[in-house]
């Protein structure tokens, strides 16, 4: 995996599941945050489980503590694993005929989650560069998913969706339309804070693409957030991506 700074790793490492009992590591931190601290509506069985369908169709990015305990994960869907399961996960939320159109190879990025005990710009560091080595190795164009924001201090969940459809919105011909549409209200944003993985989402250069899908089972707004790789922020590319994917950003756009 790609390196990041020297104290960092050591407290961290980032790598794929290569086994299915890896792979419940990963559903299980899901089910601790999404279910037991989000509240969301997950029959999680007697092994706490967050599992659906898309799982057997992805890659497992972990991210492990110095004990070895899975502290970070998301999972990645190709769009060639998305075509034998015959959709995105993101198409349940999202009408995504515009995305689909994009010429060049895609990658869902989604389930993200980060312990509330690593909730630190180091972990997220560590599973960006995990990111940023899976998309250079397989020569990705195009970087896609859900942000979601908690609906719990619903002022603030506006603020924040303001603030992405104000300075951070796709041009027109890359939205896509949500199947339950949240409604919106305009409120001021001078204080917002943006949750950290939608702040390294827009750091690197990602773009909202539209109106957020209202996520009753999560209580919660995602937004649907496109990266083209050809057009990383220079300035966040190589601290949160690495030096393999700065590298093939400034080649492409030179």
């Amino acid at each position: 995996m790609a390196v990041v700074a020297d104290a960092v790793v050591a407290r961290f490492s980032s790598s794929l599941a290569q086994s299915a009992a890896e792979v419940r590591e990963a559903q299980q931190l899901r089910y601790r945050i999404f279910a037991e601290e989000m509240g969301a509506d997950i029959d999680g069985g007697s092994d706490g489980i967050d599992a659906d369908r898309f799982d057997p169709y992805c890659d497992h990015l972990l991210v492990r503590n110095a004990a070895g305990q899975v502290v970070a994960s998301t999972r990645l869907l190709s769009d060639a694993r998305a075509a034998e399961i015959g959709e995105f996960y993101s198409e349940h939320e999202f009408e995504m005929d515009a995305i689909r159109q994009l010429d060049g190879r895609k990658l869902e990025v989604g389930r993200t989650c980060v312990d509330a005990d690593y909730r630190t710009g180091s972990t997220i560091a560590v599973l960006w560069s995990g990111l940023a080595d899976y998309v250079a190795d397989r020569q990705f164009d195009y970087l896609f998913g859900c942000a979601s924001i908690p609906l719990d201090h619903t002022d603030d969940a506006q603020r924040v969706i303001n603030v992405l459809h104000t300075r951070y919105l796709s041009a027109p011909d890359l939205r896509v339309a949500p199947r339950v549409p949240l409604p919106l209200y305009g409120i001021d944003f001078d204080k917002v804070r943006m949750p950290p993985l939608l702040k390294a989402y827009v750091s690197l250069g990602a773009r909202a693409c539209g109106k957020p899908f209202w996520d009753k089972k999560f209580a919660c707004a995602d937004v649907f957030m496109l990266l083209n790789l050809r057009e990383l922020h220079p300035r966040y590319a190589r601290r949160f991506l690495g030096p393999r994917l700065a590298a093939r950003r400034a080649r492409t756009a030179g």
